[in-house]
């Protein structure tokens, strides 16, 4: 009977979100030459866990400095690589910008852009982080009740 090799990885990332007038905009990456439109997330540096990469991947992919605000819940998603089997599990989580400059995002990606919530689902690439956007949104909303903003979110 074959053996197959299967590994475990994980990563952490954010779910940028602010108020723009009476709507919600999201935080999107850009890598033209992949075509891929996504959240920014990445690989925990040792000792780091999944809060501390997801604030660092953030800072680091979109040049904002972020709060964050509630985990927006995990993605799984299997791979192979180099023929190994890698099972991932993306975290993420809701966060706010807090300063920052978009102009100092990692080269890693060509375009860093809010948009709107309808131009963020017609936009991303993988299905399963346009679900943590409308997780993201449900709790932005929730919490922006407090605050008297009105949030009117899209699709």
């Amino acid at each position: 009977m074959a053996k197959f090799l299967v590994e475990r990885a994980t990563s952490a990332g954010g779910v940028v979100l602010r108020c723009a007038g009476d709507n919600i905009e999201v935080l999107l990456c850009a890598n033209f030459q992949r075509g891929v439109w996504a959240l920014p997330k990445g690989t925990p540096d040792p000792g780091e866990n999944i809060v501390e990469t997801a604030q660092r991947e953030v800072r680091e992919e979109t040049g904002l400095e972020v709060e964050m605000k509630a985990k927006a819940g995990s993605i799984n998603y299997w791979f192979v690589h180099e023929g190994i089997s890698c099972r991932k599990t993306v975290h993420f989580f809701l966060m706010e910008p807090r300063g920052g400059s978009l102009e100092k995002h990692d080269p890693e990606f060509d375009a860093v852009e809010w948009v709107s919530l309808t131009e963020a689902y017609q936009r991303m690439s993988y299905k399963n982080e346009t679900e943590m956007v409308r997780r993201a949104v449900a709790l932005f909303c929730g919490e922006s009740s407090m605050r008297g903003c009105h949030r009117h979110h899209e699709g």
